[in-house]
């Protein structure tokens, strides 16, 4: 037999909630100063030598203390996050995040929430996000909705649900094995890579989507779509699925959302909407007009840690036909047994509308970030980006170095300083964007206009202000002549 021990084991509980009460509020203040102090330091710092070195370490079979963890956190993390809490963080579409929402990701881990399923109230706090969007897009009381780690996510989801409509809740036992029908599905040229990605993952493969190209407007070209559909299905194919853009990667563009829903209403196709963040552009009265045609959509994915200003992650997705949605996923065991009563109550689960049985309540985040700004602050704060896209326009526009490569549709604006050479203007715009990047003045990106190598300011953070982006602009005249 084991011998038994002389005492139990301690739990994992502080030994004293009262030295660790003192710790942890001395730890929330670091981090509260943290976030006041961003706007005046370097956008990003490249990560040293010897601070990688540290991340070798071997195995902690042994623990230490608290404090000393929280001291290497301090002292190798923060300093080489990847800046996008700045206002200067211009190159990629993420949010700054808020003090706030930090605050609800510290609740939220308290709780300690499984929100898979089963009646508590963190499950409410979801379904009342969902209901809230549900109504915001236009979406019908039926239409059902779940919190996802980001648009990437939501797109593959949706393309499941629209194969399980098409083909039937069998093809969840067959699969694709045998299947006579072969599906195509349809979407822009400029449409994310995760829209291809959502299309391998559920087994169609990248060859059944068409790539319809995209006019000088950067949306795709609806008469180019209608000639693709009528080509495919005059081969035997069979097309089922057409995704709009509600904000190009690129330069944010927003394809013809009514056309798209008329296209797909002719010819029986679902239509679904990446709206990760261009879709949110519907909080403001200013803005919203340019998404007609979305609450025609039959599903959408949209990232709340885009515009909304949510901390990492929080995606969602709708669908119009609940149960569609809840056909490609739900399932029945024998350990997940729903009743009327009780803890295993409050069918239907989060857990038959997706992938995962157990989920984080990032619904704690979102809640709390539309409930202390409201909708109104936060749609004004996505018109502010866009009319700071404007005012960055017009300073390139003005700078006779500098080109623009694209219209400015929302808040992406790409442009580029002029060399007759492509070649050479190429690698002069890469060296920018870099240099600035580590020299922590600003964090542009970069992407291909027109085979051309372009300068990407994606102004998300609702910190950023004029004078930021007057101080780019500097920076990049400045650097040219080098």
């Amino acid at each position: 037999m084991t011998k038994p021990r002389d005492a139990p084991l301690p739990s994992l509980d502080p030994p004293s909630f009262e030295v660790f009460r003192k710790e942890a509020h001395a730890m929330l203040d670091t981090m509260i100063d943290h976030i006041e102090r961003v706007p005046s330091g370097p956008v990003w710092r490249p990560v040293p030598v010897e601070v990688r070195r540290a991340f070798a370490a071997p195995v902690p079979f042994s623990g230490m203390a608290f404090a000393a963890v929280h001291e290497e956190f301090e002292r190798l993390v923060v300093p080489y996050s990847s800046g996008n809490t700045h206002p200067r963080f211009l190159g990629w579409v993420q949010g700054g995040g808020t003090p706030y929402g930090m605050i609800a990701e510290m609740l939220a881990g308290g709780l300690n929430a499984n929100v898979g399923g089963r009646d508590h109230a963190p499950v409410e706090v979801e379904r009342q996000i969902v209901r809230w969007m549900r109504e915001i897009f236009g979406f019908p009381e039926s239409a059902s909705g779940i919190l996802v780690t980001g648009t990437s996510i939501a797109n593959f989801l949706a393309v499941l649900v629209a194969k399980t409509k098409r083909l039937g809740r069998e093809t969840r036992d067959r699969g694709l094995t045998g299947e006579k029908t072969k599906l195509v599905a349809y979407t822009s040229a400029a449409a994310h890579s995760c829209v291809q990605r959502a299309m391998e993952m559920s087994g169609l493969g990248a060859a059944a989507l068409r790539r319809v190209p995209f006019g000088p407007d950067h949306r795709i070209d609806t008469s180019l779509l209608r000639a693709a559909i009528v080509e495919d299905r005059a081969a035997g194919l069979t097309p089922f699925l057409i995704v709009g853009s509600a904000g190009t990667v690129d330069v944010g563009a927003i394809d013809d959302l009514a056309e798209l829903a008329a296209i797909a209403a002719e010819g029986d196709l679902w239509f679904h909407v990446d709206g990760a963040f261009g879709s949110l552009a519907v909080l403001s009265p200013e803005l919203a007009p340019k998404l007609a045609g979305l609450e025609q959509a039959d599903s959408l994915a949209c990232d709340f840690h885009k515009w909304t200003q949510v901390p990492y992650d929080a995606g969602l997705l709708l669908v119009r036909d609940g149960e569609a949605h809840r056909a490609t996923f739900a399932g029945e065991a024998a350990y997940l047994q729903r009743e009327e009563r009780g803890l295993a109550a409050g069918a239907p689960w989060f857990a038959d509308y997706g992938a995962d049985l157990s989920r984080g309540f990032r619904a704690l985040k979102v809640w709390f970030t539309l409930k202390t700004f409201g909708i109104t602050r936060l749609g004004e704060i996505i018109a502010e980006t866009c009319r700071l896209a404007r005012v960055l326009e017009a300073r390139v526009a003005r700078e006779p170095l500098l080109e623009l490569l694209a219209p400015v549709s929302l808040n992406v604006v790409c442009f580029r300083v002029r060399h007759e050479d492509p070649a050479i203007a190429d690698r002069i715009n890469r060296d920018i964007v870099i240099d600035l990047q580590e020299s922590g003045v600003a964090a542009p990106s970069t992407t291909r206009i027109d085979g051309k190598l372009a300068i990407r300011v994606a102004i998300v953070n609702h910190r950023c202000r004029e004078p930021d982006l007057e101080l780019v602009i500097d920076a990049i005249v400045e650097r040219a002549p080098r």
